[in-house]
């Protein structure tokens, strides 16, 4: 049954769902997510990934999710999604896209690969990674992303990069950026100020707040919100969630997951979060928190659970490729 509503993400004119669906852990066998080998065994072939990926989605159209959330470095996500939208002949404008370029994904199908993924935030690399997005999701694509952009990075300098958006954004495809790291809110303000920009996708969670008061300039000023990372690779999950979430999800009769994302679509900002669920079972909890109730007590409750934005992104940065 779809029990989601669509709304638009800021002034792009695009509509997306208040929970979205991230294929950045279904993509490839390897992720810094907590619990893979719980959640996904031994077998990581690319034909049982590519079940796994469509078995998530068709879970994700039925109950009514219209934003898809992928990358060049999500291994081969790009491909198990517009496979999945060719059988399914999902007609282009249906369910909006969003992808990025900046990461190249090297992990050779390994988990134990030295490396999983390259950044190079370039003209040539978002050239070279635009064409292979485009080949495979055509007009389906609504979306394209620098992916990680930094303020260190150079990338909202570089007026090479920034024509060539210009010049895709005057193709009717919306242009943004997702941001990673404790300096997120310079990047997001850097990005306001571009006047290039119709979205920005950041981390925010009950541990990492402090991309907030940016991330409401941003939604101020017209661009859409995106919320990667709102159960914090799992560390808001019944796994691994700190003894308070658990006490009061299960108070509240939910999960603790479900409640982490509930705090994200509290914030006024926010345009749509992610959930990176791997099954249709961790889809559903975290569809849950639609209809899970957040207020002043659980504000208050549960504040004490922000870190630092640098012992955060340390202890995310110590995470194992699993």
């Amino acid at each position: 049954m779809n029990s989601l509503v669509r709304r638009p993400l800021g002034q792009t004119g695009l509509a997306v769902t208040p929970v979205g669906l991230g294929l950045a852990a279904l993509g490839r066998p390897a992720y810094i997510t907590l619990g893979r080998a719980e959640d996904l065994g031994d077998d990581r072939d690319i034909a049982a990934m590519r079940s796994r990926t469509w078995a998530v989605l068709d879970a994700a159209w039925a109950a009514g999710v219209r934003y898809l959330d992928t990358a060049r470095s999500y291994g081969r996500a790009e491909e198990f999604l517009a496979g999945w939208l060719r059988e399914r002949e999902i007609a282009p404008g249906t369910v909006t896209i969003g992808s990025k370029w900046g990461y190249a994904y090297v992990g050779d199908w390994r988990l134990d690969a030295e490396r999983h993924e390259v950044k190079e935030l370039t003209a040539d690399r978002l050239r070279v990674q635009l064409e292979q997005t485009r080949a495979l999701l055509g007009e389906h694509l609504s979306l394209y992303q620098i992916h990680s952009a930094t303020v260190e990075s150079g990338v909202l300098d570089d007026e090479d990069v920034l024509d060539r958006l210009r010049a895709l954004r005057a193709e009717g495809v919306a242009i943004g950026l997702s941001t990673s790291g404790p300096r997120q809110a310079d990047t997001i303000d850097r990005a306001i100020g571009a006047g290039l920009f119709d979205t920005v996708q950041s981390t925010w969670n009950l541990l990492e707040r402090s991309a907030g008061e940016a991330l409401a300039r941003a939604h101020e000023a017209g661009l859409g919100v995106i919320v990667k990372e709102g159960v914090a690779n799992g560390r808001l999950t019944a796994r691994a969630a700190p003894a308070a979430l658990l006490a009061a999800a299960r108070e509240r009769d939910t999960t603790p997951d479900a409640l982490a994302l509930a705090a994200v679509l509290a914030r006024p900002w926010a345009g749509v979060v992610l959930s990176g669920a791997v099954s249709a079972g961790q889809l559903r909890d975290n569809l849950g928190a639609v209809e899970t109730g957040w207020d002043p007590e659980l504000e208050e409750r549960l504040a004490g659970l922000a870190e630092t934005q640098e012992s955060y992104w340390s202890e995310r940065g110590a995470l194992p490729w699993s």
